[in-house]
Formats: structure tokens, C-alpha cells, sequence
């Protein structure tokens, strides 16, 4: 009796494996990643008089420590370089961050140099070579401008001011908000979680009327202006990995002057760390590399001091170039 109770146990066991087997995918791929990222910053040329006297250019701190916290290292790009410099860097490089300021979008160097990067990165991507952008605030306006081939923007104050987003229909089929949670997207919605400190923008009029603009970008959040103007305030390209935002995700975990409206809730940390991780998860696509550790390690930011800067300005640090 006992050896024929193992039998069936044995039998039935047998089986068991057989089934999970053919359950099972042949073969699960996975997909290779970067697991080393690096993210190029442009730098930004300095406006503000309270400024000049550290540098010409200059990346806030927080924008560092955002892409950090993604899991990235940041090369900071000057404005000064040739054009060889440039095409060297984008072959090095694995994604690129225009942030914001206060300059020209058609005649400034940061401009000129962004339609670099921009191009060379249409054509990589062309080619199968991933190459992600990501656009704050003025940076997002650049990124219409190159498509658009001409400056667009109008008047669309939301100065000092925390707004939840109206969310399109192609939000919620997105690529930038597909890993939020639902509780997420409803605090987004209904919550004042993106700090907004614009004059100018682009409004969603204009951004439906322009053929370039809404056949290269999908719109995925408006908001309203302080004189009624409904603005374009978060978009990502169609076919290419280029993601904009009229609002700052870095401000709500790494800048912390009270006399600005940063979020700082619960919902606003969770929303400035899963956007940062979701762009550096965009760079790990990319297999740009350093022909050296040792160049590599000479042009990452962290061999630059940044300078407190929290008793001017609204950043608590500046690295300066």
C-alpha cells in the first residue's frame, strides 16, 4: 500500500511538472540595458546681474540632482565648444537635458547649440541608434521651436504658482505617466503638483493649428494662464523618445526657498522621482559610450564645486563654467 501511495504522489508530480513546463514561455527575453547611463546637460547662458560675477553659463543643482536620483551621471555641455566637440559628445553620451532660463530660442547660444544635439539626434534615431531628450520650462519651448522651425509663443503667465495638470485622452496611453499608479494620476489631476514660473509658452490653440507641432508631439496636459490662455504643459514625441514639460519636476524634492510655490507632497516627491527614473530608464536604452574611463571621469560635473547661491536665487546651489 505505502509504495503504491508514492507511486501516484510521484506520478501526479510528474505531471504537475509537465504542465508548468508547457505553461511556461519558451523563452523570456529581456530586454539589454545600459546599467552605466550618462546624461548630457546643456548649460545655461547667465541673465540675471546677481549671477554674472560666477560665469557665463550655468546648471542649477537641482536639475543635477534630479537626473542623479534617476540613476544617471550628468556631463555638463558648454556652450563654447565646435561643432566637432558636439558630435563627439552625442556619440558619448546617453540622453540630453535642455533645462530652463531666460534666452532668445531662435538667436541665443543655447539655442544654436540645442539645434545640434536636436538634429543629431532625429538622425540617430532615424537609424536605430535611441537617442531620448527631455525639455523643462523654457527647454520645452525650445524643443517646439526646432520643430516648429519658428517661435510660436505667446503670453502664458503662471508665475510662482503649483497647478494640478489636465490630463488629455493620450495621457493615459503615454509613455511618460504608463508606470503611475492610479492614485497617482488622480493627485495629478486634482492636486497642485507641478510648480509653474513661466511668462511665455505655447498655447494649445496654436500647438492644434501648426501641422508640425501635433503631427510630431501628442499633447498630454494643459493648464490655464493667469490672463485665461490654455497652454500646452506637458508633451512626448510620436516616433521619437523627446518628452517636454512646461513645469518643473525637479523643484519638488531639491529646491526648498519658501518664498517659491515648490510642491512638496507626498504625491509631488513621488512625481518628480518616477518622472526622473522614467527619462534615465529612456537613456538606458542608448549604448553611447566614452572610448575611456579616464574620459569619462574628466567630464562628468563632479569634478566642478557648485556655489551656494540660496540667499539670491531660488537654487540652493550653481555650478558655474
Amino acid at each position: 500500500m505505502p509504495s503504491r501511495r508514492f507511486f501516484i504522489s510521484f506520478f501526479l508530480f510528474s505531471i504537475c511538472l509537465i504542465c508548468c513546463h508547457e505553461a511556461m514561455p519558451a523563452n523570456l527575453k529581456q530586454e539589454k540595458l545600459n546599467d552605466r547611463p550618462v546624461i548630457g546637460v546643456l548649460t545655461q547662458m547667465v541673465s540675471d546681474d546677481v549671477m554674472k560675477p560666477f560665469g557665463a553659463t550655468y546648471i542649477p543643482d537641482s536639475y543635477v540632482n534630479y537626473i542623479e536620483s534617476g540613476g544617471s551621471r550628468v556631463v555638463p555641455i558648454r556652450l563654447t565648444l565646435s561643432t566637432a566637440e558636439y558630435e563627439s559628445i552625442f556619440t558619448k553620451i546617453n540622453g540630453l537635458v535642455f533645462i530652463g532660463g531666460a534666452v532668445d530660442l531662435m538667436t541665443s547660444d543655447f539655442a544654436r547649440v540645442a539645434k545640434i544635439f536636436y538634429k543629431l539626434a532625429l538622425t540617430a534615431n532615424d537609424a536605430g541608434d535611441f537617442f531620448p531628450i527631455w525639455g523643462t520650462c523654457l527647454g520645452m519651448q525650445l524643443l517646439t521651436v526646432l520643430v516648429a522651425e519658428e517661435n510660436l509663443l505667446s503670453a502664458t503667465p503662471a508665475r510662482n504658482v503649483a497647478l494640478p495638470l489636465n490630463l488629455t485622452t493620450e495621457a493615459h496611453s503615454s509613455r511618460m505617466f504608463q508606470g503611475f499608479s492610479k492614485e497617482l494620476i488622480k493627485a495629478l489631476t486634482e492636486e497642485p503638483l507641478t510648480g509653474n514660473f513661466h511668462k511665455y509658452g505655447l498655447t494649445v490653440q496654436v500647438f492644434q493649428e501648426n501641422e508640425k507641432l501635433s503631427g510630431f508631439f501628442s499633447l498630454l496636459s494643459t493648464n490655464v494662464a493667469e490672463n485665461g490662455a490654455q497652454f500646452v504643459s506637458t508633451i512626448e514625441g510620436k516616433r521619437y523618445p523627446f518628452y517636454g514639460v512646461q513645469w518643473h519636476p525637479e523643484v519638488n524634492r531639491f529646491q526648498w526657498n519658501r518664498n517659491f510655490s515648490f510642491p512638496h507632497s507626498s504625491y509631488a516627491i513621488q512625481l518628480s522621482s518616477q518622472l526622473a527614473e522614467f527619462f534615465i530608464n529612456e537613456g538606458r536604452k542608448s549604448f553611447h559610450h566614452f572610448d575611456s574611463r579616464e574620459e569619462e571621469d574628466a567630464s562628468l560635473i563632479y569634478k566642478f564645486t557648485p556655489v551656494y547661491t540660496s540667499n539670491f536665487t531660488a537654487y540652493e546651489q550653481v555650478y558655474f563654467f
